[in-house]
């Protein structure tokens, strides 16, 4: 049985695709961002004036993209401990990897997921990781 998710309380998608699916037991997350739910905000985007990317804070997108997908889980009946499979999408390897690293260790000190992590000359909005997520419901 197939079924979509969308979540209330997480950032609308960027187009026409569910926050997830539901397929058995096994959850596929569409990727997600660190926009903030319910706005266009980007947290740690750094911009001019007139709205241009200048930048952006990878510590404040990793626990923003984190809290994201969270969201995502609790409201399609999973958890962060349910996480089997994460694939991260980076903008910039060489200047976030690091960084992301530790983040990223600190939110998974017990459940250890399979994780790719690649660079992408961009994602689809100016934000700097994306994260691609399967995890079992029980």
């Amino acid at each position: 049985m197939k079924s979509k998710i969308n979540s209330s309380k997480a950032p609308e998608p960027v187009g026409s695709y569910p926050h997830a699916r539901k397929v058995g037991n096994l959850l596929f997350l569409s990727g997600v961002g660190p926009r903030k739910p319910g706005t266009k905000v980007i947290p740690g985007l750094m911009v001019d004036g007139q709205g241009n990317a200048l930048g952006h804070d990878i510590e404040v997108q990793c626990h923003s993209v984190f809290q994201n997908i969270k969201i995502i889980l609790e409201d399609s009946g999973s958890d962060w401990d349910n996480l089997v499979d994460v694939t991260v999408f980076l903008t910039n390897m060489k200047r976030d990897f690091d960084i992301y690293n530790e983040i990223y260790t600190q939110y998974f000190k017990d459940n250890q997921p399979c994780r790719t992590t690649v660079e992408v000359a961009s994602l689809p909005t100016p934000i700097a990781i994306e994260l691609k997520c399967i995890a079992t419901i029980d």
